[in-house]
């Protein structure tokens, strides 16, 4: 079902049961799964790869050139999973080649109004970008974590699981999972405890991640050994070997 008004490519790829709405600019190298709805207004460029049943709102702009100086209309790509929402005036950029060379959505996701994901960005599944969220190129954002509406991630920075972080805030470290930061520069303030029982976390491991918090955070401990004692002491709580894991890979810091 595509608009008599839509502007679809010839070489692009679209699968049975896409729509494309009126006015619609569909490029070359854009491949479209089954189920996917393209609003009115929306561009879809570049080397992308959209799967299925996915809802574009109008006027989004998907694909688009990356936002990078050193860019000079290299083969990069934007890889979309499945049922992503991206509502109006999303901006969503293709990676660069001195990156990952590829920016990457997975599924379940909500793009809300006027939100940004730069080049080589890695966004999870059932991940929330509220209204006007920004990610700078390079952001991780892992899975089931929520951005608030007018809050910006800094380049190379890194979103843990379960997070929240509160509207406005500017985010220039790392924020472990499970946690919520808020603030400018955005500090962690605790866990995400609500967040994590809606998530069907036990009582227990929620009771095992709060007393890692205060390890790490209340404790006066060095991280090192706040870590070490957290692999001693609550060694039986698998969810803690991802936050264990994520402060030791950390390139940039943790928002203390």
């Amino acid at each position: 079902m595509i608009h008599q008004t839509a502007i679809v490519h010839e070489g692009a790829q679209i699968a049975e049961g896409v729509e494309i709405g009126p006015y619609a600019v569909i490029g070359e190298h854009v491949a479209i799964g089954s189920g996917t709805t393209i609003g009115a207004h929306a561009v879809v460029e570049g080397w992308t790869d959209i799967g299925q049943d996915n809802r574009i709102f109008q006027f989004a702009s998907v694909g688009a050139a990356p936002q990078d100086l050193n860019y000079k209309g290299e083969k990069t790509l934007l890889k979309m999973g499945a049922r992503n929402t991206v509502r109006e005036f999303v901006t969503i950029n293709r990676g660069t080649p001195a990156g990952r060379g590829q920016t990457v959505i997975g599924n379940d996701n909500l793009l809300m109004a006027y939100s940004h994901v730069a080049h080589d960005c890695l966004i999870g599944k059932q991940v929330i970008l509220a209204n006007s969220a920004n990610l700078a190129g390079h952001v991780t954002v892992d899975d089931f974590s929520i951005l608030g509406g007018l809050c910006a991630v800094h380049q190379f920075a890194r979103i843990g699981s379960h997070v929240m972080i509160s509207g406005g805030s500017m985010v220039a470290q790392d924020i472990p999972p499970f946690t919520i930061a808020q603030g400018d520069r955005a500090k962690t303030v605790g866990i995400n405890q609500i967040g994590l029982k809606r998530r069907g976390f036990s009582d227990d491991a929620v009771r095992d991640i709060k007393r890692a918090y205060k390890m790490v955070f209340r404790s006066g401990m060095r991280t090192k050994e706040a870590l070490e004692k957290i692999e001693i002491e609550l060694k039986g709580c698998m969810e803690l070997e991802a936050f264990v894991t994520f402060f030791r890979n950390s390139s940039r810091g943790i928002a203390r």
